[in-house]
């Protein structure tokens, strides 16, 4: 009869423990996003700014929806396409530069994450020196202010002075289609806490910004847009801003263009040359719409090139 009540205490016990079946509640994010790598003595660091949706198979040009749907197919992706927008940091030792300011709040709430993923990288925006665009559409300009007030306070901005004088003009602006005036009302409303500072410095063309780092005038999707080259012991990145946007579509067709292009024939031009290069000499590549961490090399391939994303390298 003694056994009863242990029998009863540990039934009792038994209840106070959590149900088997019960699960921890799903998180639902991701964490901060940077990846970190050497190049030569530069430290680069790709900086996450989020997603964004975008309908593929009805932007890209010169070829056709029902194609690029299959295109992305054969990749496991279909449109519209989670599209990764991204920007770089270059730590050169006396230099900390930063390609692109991702697209703050000008895109929605998916994007915005680039002073998350600074300070995770473990960097704040006032380390910052300089800041070199690639373009001034809004996904590339739209992170340098936060409300009325640069976001980097030390940092000089710079970008060629074609796109300046396209994107910041009033007189453009006025003559654009009303659809496309938000493009400038933002590149102004970004550029402009810099300019009133003094520290919006245009460059021309082919220029060495710092020792180590070179912007390459690559125009076609904008009137002004760049390529910068980053080299250092012998080691090359070049850094691509929006010379391509989808993997999957336009490393096996570099004809494939985009409706965001202001020149799409010199787009497609440069790129083809840019994939050429990459190819024969085999130095790294990154770009702002690469999958996240979006870096790699090419390898040609029939008339067209294969993208092989960097080995993932711990950083001592």
């Amino acid at each position: 009869m003694r056994l009863l009540p242990l029998l009863a205490a540990l039934a009792a016990g038994f209840a106070l423990l959590p149900a088997a079946q019960a699960a921890a509640p799903m998180v639902k994010t991701q964490a901060p996003g940077f990846y970190r790598m050497m190049l030569g003595d530069f430290e680069i660091t790709v900086l996450n700014d989020g997603t964004v949706n975008l309908p593929m198979h009805q932007l890209l040009t010169n070829t056709t929806p029902e194609k690029v749907n299959a295109d992305l197919a054969r990749s496991f992706l279909r449109s519209p396409l989670e599209t990764s927008v991204n920007a770089f940091l270059v730590n050169t030792g006396s230099k900390l530069v930063m390609i692109d300011s991702g697209a703050g709040s000008l895109f929605g709430p998916t994007l915005g994450k680039l002073q998350a993923a600074i300070k995770a990288a473990g960097y704040q925006p006032e380390q910052i020196d300089e800041i070199y665009i690639t373009h001034m559409h809004g996904d590339h300009v739209g992170g340098l202010t936060a409300g009325d007030k640069p976001a980097f306070p030390n940092a000089v901005v710079r970008a060629d002075k074609r796109d300046a004088e396209f994107w910041l003009s009033s007189a453009v602006m006025d003559k654009a289609p009303e659809a496309a005036k938000g493009g400038f009302k933002g590149a102004m409303a970004m550029i402009g806490p810099y300019q009133a500072a003094g520290r919006f410095k245009p460059f021309d063309g082919d220029t060495e910004l710092v020792p180590g780092v070179k912007a390459l005038a690559s125009y076609g999707h904008t009137p002004g847009h760049t390529v910068y080259a980053i080299e250092s012991k012998g080691e090359k990145l070049m850094l691509w801003g929006d010379l391509m946007h989808v993997a999957a579509v336009q490393f096996a067709q570099p004809a494939v263009t985009i409706q965001f292009d202001s020149d799409s024939a010199a787009a497609a031009e440069r790129r083809a040359k840019a994939y050429a290069e990459a190819a024969a000499q085999g130095y790294y590549v990154g770009a702002a719409h690469l999958s996240f961490p979006a870096l790699g090399r090419l390898r040609a391939e029939g008339s067209g090139y294969t993208f092989v994303p960097v080995n993932y390298r711990a950083v001592p």
